[in-house]
């Protein structure tokens, strides 16, 4: 396949989050909007030109008040920083379909290169003759660098919210004419 531009398909799409609560448990969430740039051959990614733009205000966590919590200046502080941005650098295939995508993520205006590994599912025609291909990414920032430094230290040791923010995308796209 050569590279083309592929547009997401957000209703077959995703991008999810986990953190751990009291140290005991995960939260998890997910934004709901957002958009992409991708230039790819899907069955060698390390060609690729790949951005994403994350709508930060579309954060749920199935709870409209930690919602808010998390869009404040506690948080994310989305009157100023409305967006979470990732800009590919650099993709390594390490066979097999999987490979790291090694790119630049801004949070808050702070701006860290991070690596996550994805994984090529597949491709193929829908039934209306439109060519398709699906991706899984996983990767691990640490809130902390980005400047999420809010936090509670808990009466029994450790503290509130935990600093490594597990990311989960699944991401299906559609390829342009």
């Amino acid at each position: 396949m050569a590279k083309t531009v592929w547009a997401i398909d957000p209703t077959h799409s995703s991008i999810d989050f986990s953190v751990k609560h009291m140290m005991i448990a995960n939260v998890k969430g997910t934004f709901h909007t957002f958009e992409a740039k991708v230039e790819a051959d899907p069955e060698d990614l390390t060609t690729a030109s790949i951005e994403f733009n994350i709508d930060v205000n579309s954060i749920d966590t199935r709870n409209s008040d930690r919602d808010a919590h998390l869009r404040s200046a506690d948080f994310f502080e989305t009157e100023k920083y409305p967006s979470i941005q990732f800009v590919s650098k650099s993709i390594a295939s390490k066979g097999d379909g999987e490979y790291d995508v090694t790119g630049d993520v801004s949070i808050r205006g702070i701006t860290r290169t991070e690596t996550f590994s994805v994984t090529f599912e597949g491709a193929g025609k829908d039934p209306w003759g439109n060519e398709k291909a699906g991706f899984s990414a996983k990767g691990k920032i640490k809130r902390s660098d980005f400047g999420l430094t809010y936090n509670a230290v808990l009466e029994a040791g450790g503290v509130l919210i935990g600093d490594d923010i597990k990311i989960s995308l699944e991401i299906e796209g559609a390829k342009q004419a």
